[in-house]
């Protein structure tokens, strides 16, 4: 394996976001419609292959193609995503990682109770679930409060219109 996939691969063990690099993206993009092209086209399920380097041929399973075309759409929309086992039990810097929040920020939420949280040692662990269902939340409650400054913005007229030049 070459070091920079090796690196690379290291970078995914570690739960790093991955995205498809620009110039990378309109191969992305064809190989979703080459996915949906072939699942839209047949009227039994498609069966992909996988060709190793050596030549080996190894049909893909229903499950795997499932989760690859998920990923491709991801990657060809030009997001980046992570792949985390459900019930994986993470590091606080992994969650304030996928956070996107300082470590020590995320060891207050844990200690304010925020989330919940398990020792082992001195060391702390937290369910990926969890750490998503806080995000959700944030990200909900984060929606509901620029809803209402953007409402109290114009209920006081905050917002002028702009006259129009006839």
């Amino acid at each position: 394996m070459s070091n920079s996939a090796a690196a690379f691969e290291e970078s995914v063990r570690r739960m790093n976001p991955v995205s498809a690099p620009k110039e990378e993206r309109e191969s992305v993009s064809a190989l979703l419609k080459l996915l949906k092209h072939g699942a839209l086209e047949q009227s039994e399920p498609a069966a992909y292959k996988l060709v190793s380097p050596s030549g080996e041929v190894t049909e893909l399973p229903a499950s795997v193609l499932l989760l690859l075309g998920r990923v491709i759409e991801v990657l060809a929309r030009g997001d980046a995503l992570t792949v985390v086992p459900v019930g994986k039990e993470l590091t606080t810097q992994q969650a304030a990682n996928l956070l996107n929040v300082s470590r020590q920020y995320f060891v207050r939420l844990l200690d304010d109770g925020r989330l919940p949280f398990r020792k082992t040692g001195t060391h702390r662990r937290v369910r990926i679930e969890d750490v998503l269902a806080y995000a959700r939340q944030r990200d909900r409650d984060r929606m509901a409060s620029l809803d209402d400054l953007a409402q109290l913005s114009q209920d006081y007229g905050g917002y002028q219109e702009i006259p129009t030049e006839d």
